[in-house]
Order: structure tokens, then C-alpha cells, then sequence
């Protein structure tokens, strides 16, 4: 039997914490729109304030947040950038981020997990 070869970047990106143990399954299966609504950009701000008691919703919230502010970053960022005849090529690509993240994210909502997403899911803003 031949052993699959792994990709690296697919496990670095798959090999995030998962909390979802720690969640009460009744929270999880009735916040799940709000977690949705999470990853939707400035829509972020219905589960910050609507979902303030559902671990969940507040998970996914934060994690929203984080993609959201991001976004906003990484959109003034394009902006500069593509001005720059060279470097606006990879303006289109660089905009593409923040939407992997929110599909991402809301993956693992539908999938009822409580699960960081790849290299900012340790970024925590909410309590």
C-alpha cells in the first residue's frame, strides 16, 4: 500500500485549534445563522450584539471581526497598490483573501465547528 503524499501548505492551513468540544451542542445548533452572519462583513455586528451569551456565535464572531477588519485593510492596501503599474496585477488576487477566509469560516459554521481559521484564528478582539 502506498502512503498518500502529504502537501505541507494543506496541513499548516488544515492544522488550526479546534474548540468545538467545548461548545454546548444546543448553542451551536441554534446559533448557527448568527455565525453565518458572522462572515458577512459589516453584518458582523448582528451576532456581536444580538448573540452576546451563545459561545459560538461570540467564536465566530470575533473570527468575522478579524476577516472584516482585515478586508478593510487589505482593501486600502489594493488601493495604493494599484496605482503602481507593476504591483496592480496582484491587487485582484489580494482582494480574493478576505472572501477564502469568510467561505472558510462559514464551512465551518454549516459544520457546526468552532474552529480557528489558518494564521489569524489566534487573534482574539471580543471577549
Amino acid at each position: 500500500m502506498s502512503e498518500e503524499k502529504k502537501n505541507p501548505f494543506v496541513e499548516i492551513v488544515t492544522d488550526t485549534a479546534d474548540q468545538t468540544d467545548t461548545m454546548d451542542k444546543n448553542d451551536v445548533d441554534n446559533n448557527k445563522f448568527m455565525g453565518v452572519l458572522a462572515y458577512l462583513s459589516i453584518l458582523v455586528l448582528i451576532p456581536i450584539f444580538a448573540a452576546k451569551n451563545s459561545k459560538f456565535a461570540r467564536f465566530h464572531a470575533n473570527q468575522g471581526l478579524v476577516v472584516c477588519i482585515g478586508g478593510i485593510i487589505l482593501g486600502v492596501l489594493t488601493g495604493i497598490l494599484a496605482k503602481i503599474p507593476v504591483l496592480n496585477i496582484i491587487c485582484p488576487i489580494i482582494d480574493l483573501v478576505p472572501l477564502a477566509y469568510s467561505i472558510l469560516g462559514i464551512v465551518y459554521v454549516v459544520q457546526g465547528k468552532a474552529k480557528d481559521l489558518p494564521f489569524i484564528g489566534g487573534i482574539k478582539i471580543l471577549k
